[in-house]
């Protein structure tokens, strides 16, 4: 099954094949900035199941555990559609909401909790975690 994930002007496109290895909501200091909203949500794929066409810029930065997070956002829009971080070697991190599809898996995990706002709970994730996943 294939899924496309897309910006919000539709010139950086993610075709996924498959399903997720995993979905996670974020509440880290880092994507609250990179979303522009109270956490992020993102679904994680073998790199073999992901094509990205279109133009992207890259930004990195550093993780509390001194990997390199790269983010690819749409240079005509700013929308950061997929990543990839130092830590999972071999996955790449697609934003759920890039989907657009309410019928997308839930996200299993819940990381970063310590910095999460506390109205913003996600019962749905069977796993949570202070910080990242060991």
């Amino acid at each position: 099954m294939a899924r496309v994930a897309e910006c919000a002007c539709g010139s950086l496109r993610v075709t996924v094949e498959g399903e997720p290895q995993a979905v996670v909501a974020c509440h880290c200091i880092d994507c609250q900035r990179r979303t522009g909203s109270v956490f992020g949500v993102g679904a994680y794929f073998s790199s073999e199941q992901v094509r990205a066409t279109g133009e992207s810029r890259a930004y990195s930065r550093p993780t509390d555990a001194g990997h390199a997070f790269t983010t690819h956002f749409c240079p005509r829009c700013g929308t950061s559609v997929h990543w990839v971080s130092g830590k999972n070697p071999g996955l790449v991190g697609v934003a759920v909401g890039a989907f657009a599809d309410p019928s997308f898996p839930p996200p299993v995990r819940s990381v970063w909790e310590r910095s999460k706002h506390p109205w913003s709970d996600v019962q749905v994730a069977s796993q949570h975690f202070d910080k990242g996943r060991v």
